[in-house]
């Protein structure tokens, strides 16, 4: 009896042996299964997914044999470990093995998004909503809709945001992505404002904000933005109209066509600096640092005028009357390929098309109309 009673427990435990490696090899060869990639393609991982829930779904898709090995494998070996929401790149000739790597290190597929300096809150949203990637929360909310769910309730929109090329995962919401560059602002803004020159004549940053939107929407040439602020705080503080052509064109919307008129210089628009003074009452463009730093720190002189060449840069004036000179010179008789900023960048992305500014009035409103 005990001898048949040694035999049975031998046996149990050669078959426990058999199960054991049976067992073993199996987890082995689930986890370096190649997958059924015959070209790149992407793995969708949804929020609050779980791997025991994306072998099912891979087994179904037809990308690996049998998802039960998977699992077993997962529970004894890797429990616990948090999976990534996003992309994964699948490539022909990878195994599970390969994959739970991408997963261990997060290796999501990443998107980037350029939001360029000049643009404005209107063009921001639109770039946005082109992304097929994100998932649209902002759809259909008014501007102030917007900057309530941002928790920025109150607040204006323009400016607000840091032109800059954030990246993002699919899965990741448009509110997500515009926290990130309103944070990025804020932060460039408190830094430049603490190192700013003893002579900015600023009320707190938000004025000097709003000065540098009138910066980076007349010039794109870095050597010139500082030179710009110091024209147009001589101009505030001899008591001048700043008449900078890109605020008329914010304040009349879609009425602007590709021309400012005299009835648009002398339309009562809080934005129209030809005929109201100071600064206008908010940003009318993102700026970058750049632009920042140059409001704040404006650069000494006698100039109070500038007009563009042509060719992105300007002339500056101390008089009118050189200034006029210098209008009939580069205005008047305008070459072909005018501009008065640089031209954009090629590899910038697409945007709805942006104004042409010029500078500060040439002559007084109440002259003919500018070219």
């Amino acid at each position: 009896m005990r001898r048949r009673i040694f035999q049975l427990l031998g046996l149990v435990v050669l078959l426990a042996c058999l199960f054991a490696g049976f067992a073993a090899w199996k987890l082995h060869a689930s986890v370096a299964q190649p997958l059924r990639v015959d070209a790149e393609q992407l793995l969708d991982v949804p929020s609050g997914s779980t791997p025991i829930g994306m072998f099912n779904r891979m087994q179904e898709d037809g990308l690996i044999d049998d998802a039960f090995w998977l699992r077993v494998y997962w529970r004894f070996n890797r429990n616990g470990q948090p999976l990534h929401t996003g992309e994964y790149r699948l490539t022909p000739g990878m195994s599970m093995a390969d994959l739970f790597g991408q997963w261990q290190r997060g290796e999501v597929v990443q998107y980037n998004l350029t939001l360029v300096e000049g643009w404005t809150f209107h063009q921001v949203r639109a770039a946005l909503a082109r992304q097929e990637k994100l998932k649209q929360t902002l759809a259909g909310l008014s501007d102030s809709e917007v900057m309530s769910k941002l928790g920025h309730a109150g607040e204006f929109p323009e400016g607000r945001f840091f032109p800059d090329t954030y990246k993002y995962v699919r899965g990741m919401t448009d509110e997500e992505l515009l926290v990130q560059a309103y944070n990025r602002l804020a932060d460039v803004l408190a830094k430049e404002w603490a190192q700013r020159s003893p002579d900015a004549p600023y009320e707190d940053a938000y004025h000097a904000l709003i000065m540098a939107s009138l910066v980076e929407k007349e010039t794109g040439l870095p050597e010139e933005r500082g030179e710009i602020a110091g024209v147009f705080v001589r101009r505030l503080q001899s008591n001048m109209l700043l008449q900078t052509d890109p605020t008329v064109i914010y304040g009349m919307g879609e009425r602007y066509t590709g021309k400012i008129s005299r009835a648009d210089l002398r339309d009562a628009s809080p934005y129209n600096t030809y005929v109201v003074a100071g600064l206008p009452p908010t940003p009318i463009a993102m700026v970058g640092r750049e632009a920042i730093h140059a409001a704040l720190n404006p650069v000494a002189g006698s100039s109070l005028y500038f007009v563009a060449r042509g060719d992105g840069s300007h002339v500056f004036s101390d008089d009118l009357n050189a200034h006029n000179n210098a209008v009939r010179e580069f205005q008047l008789k305008r070459r072909a390929d005018y501009r008065s900023s640089p031209a954009p960048a090629a590899s910038l992305p697409p945007a709805a098309p942006q104004p042409e500014p010029d500078a500060p009035a040439a002559v007084p409103p109440s002259t003919p109309d500018k070219p």
